[in-house]
């Protein structure tokens, strides 16, 4: 039987966390909602964690989606495993997460490092998909930013993941939203110092080689991509996507930066459910 939307609401605000074997160790997994209720998997930036989304997935379980929040390898509570990594390594865990909940298939709601790996779920799985929403990614790695990540490796190798904290979140960010949102910026840090080096360093590894971009345009699922309109490069990335992605569409969150999600929330919210809602068989099974 359906739940009623009071039962929704209160379920929505429920947390339980789950580890699910994965191919480097325990994936921990945060569950809300109604398990009867189609999937949502949610995935995140690098030097982040589930927590990032937390605000969705609350909306998500209460509009009666079961949301699953995962921690990538070596973030917030999932076992790292011996890095390098690379991309597939990150789409397996993934799959791994919905086999453990024996989801056959799911929307994916990805951002940063978790969009890039989204492509490669498209790519490789899309007979575990419902759609894709990616957020504030790219499917290529040019050799330029891919270097700019040698310097964080090496650092987060010496001194911990702590002392990209403050850098990682002005970039963002921008120090003068950390400034006047002071709770966010402590707890963002705290996240970024808490990763796991060798969950980073692989990550990042992962990231430099990212090379999907000369097949993405295999992708059939519906796909929504997300970006922040001051987040660098990647409004005209993304942009330049939709040529290759045949059933694509572009939602640009204005005055946001990387965690859209974060910095213009009503605004990113108000994309996510265009993208839920634009199928009506999306919210039944």
């Amino acid at each position: 039987m359906a739940l009623t939307a009071a039962e929704r609401t209160f379920m929505s605000q429920l947390t339980e966390q789950r580890r699910i074997a994965g191919p480097a160790g325990d994936i921990a997994v945060y569950l809300q909602g109604d398990p009867s209720a189609p999937a949502v998997l949610m995935t995140h930036s690098i030097l982040s964690s589930s927590m990032m989304w937390a605000a969705q997935a609350e909306l998500l379980a209460a509009s009666g989606w079961w949301v699953i929040r995962a921690d990538t390898r070596g973030h917030g509570a999932s076992m790292a495993g011996p890095a390098p990594y690379v991309m597939a390594d990150l789409v397996a865990d993934s799959i791994a997460v919905l086999d453990g909940l024996q989801i056959a298939r799911a929307h994916h709601i990805g951002l940063s490092l978790g969009g890039m790996s989204g492509f490669g779920l498209g790519i490789k799985h899309a007979d575990r998909l419902l759609s894709l929403l990616l957020c504030d990614c790219r499917a290529d790695m040019p050799a330029d930013v891919a270097a700019s990540w040698n310097e964080r490796i090496a650092m987060a190798r010496a001194k911990g993941c702590g002392a990209l904290a403050v850098s990682t979140t002005e970039r963002w960010f921008g120090k003068p939203f950390l400034d006047t949102h002071s709770e966010t910026a402590k707890a963002f840090q705290e996240t970024v110092g808490g990763t796991q080096v060798e969950g980073f360093a692989g990550c990042a590894q992962a990231l430099q080689q990212l090379d999907y971009l000369p097949l993405v345009e295999r992708i059939g699922t519906p796909t929504t991509l997300v970006v922040g309109g001051n987040d660098g490069v990647l409004p005209q990335v993304m942009r330049s996507l939709l040529g290759f992605l045949p059933r694509a569409r572009l939602e640009l969150i204005e005055n946001a930066g990387h965690l859209p999600n974060i910095d213009q929330p009503i605004a990113f919210n108000a994309a996510m459910m265009r993208h839920f809602f634009q199928d009506s068989s999306w919210s039944r099974r």
